[in-house]
């Protein structure tokens, strides 16, 4: 049995490693440090007003399914061909409030796939070392294959800081 037990210590140890690397990953606790200046860096975005003065543009209902929702998709045209910079994210998006003024709750980083086949991934991109979802389907007429990162800066997601859905937000119903 002694023999045995630095395995079972080790085995032990890993299996709490991996369970905190779930924790975190899902956790409404600290970002990593990384993630907290591109917070702070946005922060100003949290005036729709703002938004709009720096070129970004509402182009999507509030956007929900089973899973989750999204929110309001606030896009910078300009920003979607772009070099990809963590500190200049191509959409924002916003949640409808009661009082008529939307929310801020995350950023989406979003990247045309080069070679338009769902079956490749030699250009996925990343920010931060975290790399984007897909390659994936446009989700509108017209849209190109395309990888997309969806970063929960300032809603807490139960399933993750780059679910793509957040279970914990809904688009308020129509009057």
């Amino acid at each position: 049995m002694l023999r045995r037990l630095p395995a079972i210590v080790a085995a032990l140890v890993l299996v709490a490693m991996t369970g905190a690397a779930v924790a975190i990953a899902a956790s409404p606790g600290p970002l990593p440090r990384e993630w907290q200046e591109v917070r702070a860096a946005l922060s100003h975005y949290h005036s729709v007003e703002h938004a709009t003065r720096d070129g970004y543009v509402p182009m999507s209902p509030c956007e929900e399914t089973p899973a989750g929702a999204m929110g309001v998709h606030y896009v910078n045209p300009e920003l979607m061909t772009a070099p990809i910079d963590p500190m200049r994210p191509p959409i924002l998006l916003y949640l409808p409030r009661e009082n008529g003024q939307p929310k801020l709750v995350g950023v989406e980083y979003w990247q045309v796939d080069d070679d338009q086949d769902l079956a490749t991934d030699h250009d996925r991109p990343s920010v931060l070392g975290q790399p984007f979802d897909g390659p994936m389907l446009g989700h509108a007429p017209g849209m190109p294959i395309h990888y997309d990162l969806h970063v929960w800066l300032y809603e807490r997601n139960p399933d993750g800081l780059f679910a793509m859905w957040n279970p914990a937000i809904s688009c308020p119903e129509a009057p």
